[in-house]
């Protein structure tokens, strides 16, 4: 395999497994906290449900990105130039980096958002915008990427 090849692929697979890893994270630490909410009053579902699912972006943020690349790539014939391969790799960074750890702090804010609706069902709304802050920053790194993969010329 060349090594612009090989560029390209690892970009893609730090866009969408770190972005991922960390949704799968920060969704199972709300998650966790919202099964223990909804065991002592089952109708907060959809209260938590809100909640435990925004870490669950930042995946899909990495997932579109990996997948614009992938596209871009395959329709190449032959092996992907170097300086091409490279530019691939650096546009997966942002993208999976920034939602591997957003997603993890994301979850934790989450989880206290969670804690919000245990206690007091009627403000869950203020537990959805501190985990919603928490989002602008991996929305921020998916708008670098993206910008990224539009430089890329093949």
């Amino acid at each position: 395999m060349e090594l612009g090849t090989l560029y390209a692929f690892l970009g893609v697979a730090i866009a969408v497994l770190f972005s991922g890893i960390g949704s799968a994270l920060g969704v199972g630490t709300a998650g966790k906290v919202a099964a223990g909410v909804v065991t002592e009053d089952p109708k907060k579902f959809g209260q938590t449900l809100i909640l435990t699912a925004l870490p669950g972006t930042q995946g899909i943020y990495g997932f579109v990105i990996g997948m614009l690349m992938v596209f871009k790539f395959a329709a190449v014939s032959g092996p992907i130039p170097l300086a091409a391969g490279f530019r691939f790799l650096v546009t997966g960074i942002p993208v999976g980096v920034v939602g591997l750890l957003s997603a993890l702090y994301q979850g934790q804010v989450a989880a206290a958002g969670i804690g919000i609706v245990a206690k007091r069902p009627e403000e869950s709304a203020k537990g959805i915008v501190y985990a919603g802050l928490v989002e602008t920053y991996a929305i921020l790194a998916f708008i670098i990427s993206f910008f990224l993969y539009n430089s890329i010329t093949l």
